[in-house]
C-alpha cells in the first residue's frame, strides 16, 4: 500500500467528521486536528533531557467539539464505532488500555490543573496508523486538547498544551513519555524538521531539502513487548544517572554527559546500564552533528549519521527487531537513499528514509516485494511531507 501526502484529502475527513457530530450531537463548535510525527535523528533521547529532530506528518487526528449542560466527557470514536462517557469532576489517573485514556486523561490534567472544563461532545477520526510509531497518542491528546480549550473558552500557550498531554500520556496511558512527540504535534511546519532541546524546550526549525522526500516504511508488526521495554529503558537510564553522580554531582540527566566522561565514571557500571546510556550519549551527539549537516545540505553525512542511530538503537539500546533490521538493511541497498533507521520507541513499527525525489518510485517497489520475500508481510509505504502542526480546521 501507498499512502502519500494526505494535504490535499483533508476535506473528505473534515466532511465525514462533521456529518457524523451533526447526526448524533447538531453543529460543533468547531474541527480541529493534529498531525503524528516521524523523528528523523534523536530516538530515546528525550526523556533524558536530550535533543530530537522529528518533523510533523500530514497524518491527521481530526476532533469536531461542541459544549453541553451537564458535566459529562462523551466521544465517539468513527475509526472503532464506539462512545465512552466520562464524569468530569471523577477522572482519576490510571490505564485502562482502552484508546479512550488519552481523552480522558487530557481532560483529567487540565482540570487537575485548575481548569474549568466545561461537558463537551467529542467526535473522532484518526489518520496516523496506530501502532507504527508514528504517535497516533500524541495526535489524539493534542487535537483533544484544543477541543476543550477552545469549547471551555480556555487560553493555554502552545508549550503548556505541549506539556499537559506529556502528562495525561504518563498518568492516564501509563506511558513515561518524554514531550517530543506532543511538542511537534504543536509547533510543526510545513518542510520543515524540528531540533528541540528537550530540557529547556527551545527549538529551530531546519528546512528540509527539495532534493529529498521523506519515505516511511512500515513492518506492519508491533511486538507485544513493546510498552514495558519502553518503561524499563527510562529505568535503565536513571540508573545510570545515579551511579554517574556518586562522580558527577553535577549531571542531572544523560544530556549532561559525553563519551569521554561516561567511559571513564561508568567503568563499574553494570554492562547493560553501560550499554543504554552509551546509546543516548552518543545519540545526541549525533542530532546535533546531523543539525549542522541539515543547514548545509550535507545529505550524506546525514544520512551516515541516521545509520549510525540505527546501529546503535539495535546493538546498545536493544529495541530494534528482525523486521526493522531487515527493513533498513534493504533501503541501505537501494540507489539514491542517503540513509535509513528505526524510528519510534522500536520493537517493530516503521523505518524512516530519507531517499532522492527521483528514486522514490524504485525505492518503493524494491522495499515492498524484497521485504515481503523475506518476512512474509506486506509492508505500508507512505511517502511523506513534512507538515503544519495543530490547529482549527477553517473552511
Amino acid at each position: 500500500m501507498d499512502r502519500t501526502d494526505r494535504a490535499p484529502n483533508w476535506q473528505a475527513t473534515e466532511r465525514l467528521v462533521r456529518e457524523e457530530f451533526n447526526k448524533r450531537y447538531g453543529e460543533p463548535i468547531g474541527i480541529f486536528r493534529a498531525p503524528g510525527r516521524v523523528n528523523l535523528i534523536g530516538e530515546h533521547t528525550d526523556y533524558n533531557d536530550g535533543f530530537v529532530m522529528p518533523a510533523a506528518l500530514a497524518f491527521y487526528t481530526y476532533v469536531a467539539a461542541a459544549s453541553r449542560s451537564d458535566r459529562t466527557l462523551s466521544v465517539y470514536s468513527i475509526d472503532f464505532g464506539e462512545t465512552r462517557n466520562f464524569d468530569l469532576d471523577h477522572l482519576e489517573p490510571g490505564p485502562s488500555g482502552h484508546w479512550s485514556d488519552y481523552v480522558r486523561g487530557v481532560a483529567g490534567v487540565l482540570r487537575s490543573q485548575g481548569h474549568h472544563i466545561v461537558g463537551v461532545n467529542l467526535v473522532i477520526k484518526g489518520e496516523v496508523p496506530i501502532g507504527a510509531g508514528l504517535s497516533s497518542s500524541a495526535a489524539i491528546e493534542v487535537a483533544t486538547a484544543l477541543s476543550l480549550l477552545t469549547v471551555s473558552n480556555i487560553s493555554m500557550n502552545r508549550r503548556e498544551v505541549a506539556l499537559a498531554c506529556q502528562r495525561a500520556e504518563q498518568e492516564y496511558a501509563g506511558t513515561k513519555c518524554g514531550v517530543m512527540d506532543q511538542f511537534i504535534s504543536c509547533f510543526g511546519r510545513a518542510n520543515q524538521a524540528l531540533l528541540l532541546d528537550c530540557r529547556s524546550f527551545g527549538y529551530e526549525l531546519l528546512e528540509i531539502d527539495e532534493r529529498v522526500r521523506i519515505v516511511v516504511c512500515n513492518t506492519m508488526v508491533k511486538h507485544e513487548l513493546a510498552s514495558g521495554e519502553y518503561n524499563q529503558r527510562r529505568t535503565d537510564c536513571e540508573a545510570g544517572v545515579r551511579f554517574l553522580q556518586r562522580f558527577l554531582p553535577e549531571v542531572r540527566a544523560l544530556r549532561d554527559l559525553n563519551l569521554s566522561q561516561l567511559a571513564e565514571y561508568g567503568a563499574e557500571m553494570p554492562a547493560v546500564t553501560y550499554r543504554r546510556c552509551r546509546h543516548v550519549v552518543s545519540e545526541n551527539a549525533r542530532v546535533l552533528e546531523a543539525a549542522q549537516a541539515l543547514h548545509t545540505s550535507q545529505l550524506e553525512r546525514f544520512g551516515a549519521l541516521m545509520g549510525g542511530s540505527h546501529i546503535s538503537l539495535r546493538d546498545d539500546y536493544e529495541v530494534s527487531c528482525r523486521e526493522l533490521d531487515v527493513m533498513v538493511e534493504l533501503a541501505n541497498q537501494c540507489s539514491g537513499v542517503y540513509g535509513a533507521r528505526m524510528t519510534g520507541g522500536g520493537f517493530g513499527g516503521c523505518t524512516v528514509n530519507l531517499v532522492d525525489a527521483d528514486a522514490v518510485d524504485e525505492f518503493k517497489a524494491t522495499v515492498a516485494r524484497e521485504y515481503k520475500n523475506a518476512t512474509g508481510l506486506q509492508p505500508e509505504i507512505y511517502v511523506c511531507a513534512a507538515a503544519e502542526g495543530a490547529g482549527e480546521v477553517t473552511n
